[in-house]
């Protein structure tokens, strides 16, 4: 018989839902030290109710040195925490509102020398980049004329991150989702990411897992047929 159980942990004074494995051998003492990690309630003010998988009580974990193996443990039983501390309240260590902010204003952290902000300036990366501005509009007039050889209806073909596929462009220009020119493709086999519909805008339509947007530079408009799949092999008759 194994000496170590599963048990589904939750809380009375917490949302958590956890499953966790414990040795037989642990005390209950050591198993609440390991808990106050879990649900945030102190070892001190914990009772440890065993239920079995159906919800019911079987019994209450007492005693410091007592191993967990000494009461009716099995596999998948819930073990639910409840917390004594009459002061406590449900979610206390969970509602983020109640924590106090730190805040510094747009001068503030522009002094700072310890920031994100203050490493990107001195290494010159990214917009502190005197040629970032140049950079961005030489990528921009790229992506315009990458985009002006194009028009709905080419063939193409693509470059994914799951290979080179072929299919038809529908879509050409901005989107909501992100910055930049952008080209919607049907693929024509289902490698694609969507169905021409992004966070709830749809560019054009096509069946799911058809449709993919790419940038001007992954997509190659010309003499690309659809390629017939061939299902016939030498080896059946």
């Amino acid at each position: 018989m194994s000496d170590i159980v599963t048990l589904f942990v939750s809380a009375s004074t917490s949302s958590v839902k956890a499953e966790r494995r414990f040795q037989k051998s642990d005390s209950v003492e050591h198993i609440k030290s390991k808990l106050e990690l879990v649900v945030g309630i102190p070892a001190g003010s914990q009772r440890l109710h065993l239920k079995d998988t159906n919800g019911k009580d079987v019994c209450i974990l007492e005693g410091v040195d007592t191993l967990l193996g000494a009461f009716p443990v099995e596999d998948f039983f819930g073990l639910f925490v409840e917390n004594t501390d009459v002061t406590a309240t449900v979610g206390e260590f969970e509602d983020v509102s109640k924590v106090e902010k730190f805040e510094l204003s747009a001068e503030e952290y522009a002094s700072r020398q310890d920031t994100v902000r203050a490493f990107k300036e001195k290494m010159k990366m990214g917009r502190f980049n005197p040629d970032y501005e140049e950079k961005m509009a030489a990528k921009a007039q790229e992506e315009e004329e990458l985009i002006g050889a194009m028009k709905v209806g080419d063939r193409c073909e693509v470059s994914t991150a799951t290979g080179t596929h072929r299919g038809a462009v529908k879509y050409l220009g901005t989107t909501k989702f992100k910055d930049g020119k952008w080209v919607g493709v049907q693929l024509d086999e289902p490698f694609g990411k969507n169905n021409g519909t992004v966070k709830g805008e749809t560019y054009f339509v096509c069946p799911e897992k058809y449709g993919v947007f790419l940038k001007p530079k992954s997509v190659r408009v010309g003499d690309y047929p659809e390629e017939d799949i061939d299902l016939s092999s030498d080896d059946e008759l």
